[in-house]
C-alpha cells in the first residue's frame, strides 16, 4: 500500500475517532451536568481530538502490523501526516465559514447601490370600487426586519374584464423570506398578501402567477433589480 493511501486511511480513521469519541461521551453523559455548555466544549475541543489522535495512530499501526508496509514510513510519521491533513481541513472549513459569515453579516440586499423593487399588481373581485388615482390607497411592505411604504402607479391601473387592477412598487431592502404586502383602500378592510420570494429576491423579468387571498382579490409580483428591465 502506498504512503498516500495509508495517510488517507489515517485521515478517515482520525475523523471516525473524533466522531465516535464525541458520540460515546454524549451517550454516557460524560461531564458536568450542572454546566452542559462547558462539558460540551471540553468534549469538542479536548476529548474528541484525543479520539482523533487514537484513531489515526491505531489505523497506521494496524497497517504496519499487516507486514505489507515495510519502507513506507513510521507509524508516528504517517499518523502525524494524517492528523495534519485533518487540521488543515478543519482550518479551511472554518475559514470558509468565516468568509461566508462576513459576506452575509448585514441583511441588506444591495449594500452598494439602489435597492431592488417589488413590482406588483392587485386584481379585485368584480364590483369592488377602486380609486382611479393614488388618493385613498396606501401600500406597505411588512417584514420581520422592517416596514417600507410603497407607491401606486396610477398610470398602470386598468381593468381586466369587470375587475379593477391596481399596480405599484415598493423597495426590498433586506434579505428575509418573511414578507407580506398590506394594501389599504379608504373605506375598505385592509388586505394582506403573502409575498413568496426567497430571501435574496432574484430579478425576474415577468410577473408570477396570480395568487388569491380569502376575500377573492389576487396579487402577482416580481422582483426588479437596478439596471434590469
Amino acid at each position: 500500500m502506498k504512503t498516500s493511501s495509508r495517510i488517507a486511511i489515517g485521515v478517515a480513521a482520525a475523523v471516525a475517532g473524533y466522531v465516535a469519541s464525541f458520540v460515546l461521551l454524549s451517550l454516557v453523559d460524560f461531564g458536568n451536568r450542572a454546566d452542559p455548555i462547558t462539558a460540551g466544549l471540553m468534549g469538542l475541543l479536548v476529548y474528541s481530538p484525543i479520539g482523533a489522535i487514537g484513531g489515526a495512530v491505531l489505523a497506521n499501526w494496524l497497517m504496519a502490523r499487516s507486514g505489507k508496509e515495510a519502507g513506507n514510513g513510521s507509524v508516528a510519521r504517517n499518523s502525524l501526516k494524517s492528523l495534519g491533513i485533518v487540521v488543515l481541513l478543519c482550518v479551511a472549513g472554518i475559514g470558509i465559514y468565516i468568509a461566508y459569515a462576513y459576506a452575509t453579516a448585514t441583511p441588506w440586499l444591495n449594500r452598494n447601490g439602489a435597492n431592488p423593487l417589488l413590482v406588483f399588481e392587485v386584481r379585485f373581485p368584480a364590483g369592488v370600487k377602486v380609486p382611479a388615482s393614488a388618493q385613498g390607497i396606501a401600500i406597505e411592505l411588512q417584514t420581520d426586519l422592517n416596514t417600507m411604504p410603497g407607491e401606486v402607479t396610477a398610470a398602470a391601473f386598468h381593468r381586466d374584464g369587470d375587475q379593477a387592477v391596481i399596480a405599484g412598487e415598493v423597495e426590498l431592502a433586506f434579505r428575509t423570506s418573511h414578507r407580506q404586502l398590506a394594501v389599504d383602500i379608504q373605506g375598505q378592510p385592509s388586505r394582506i398578501y403573502p409575498i413568496d420570494l426567497t430571501a435574496r429576491a432574484p430579478h425576474t423579468p415577468e410577473f408570477g402567477t396570480w395568487r388569491r387571498i380569502d376575500d377573492g382579490s389576487e396579487i402577482r409580483y416580481r422582483a426588479k433589480w437596478p439596471g434590469q428591465s
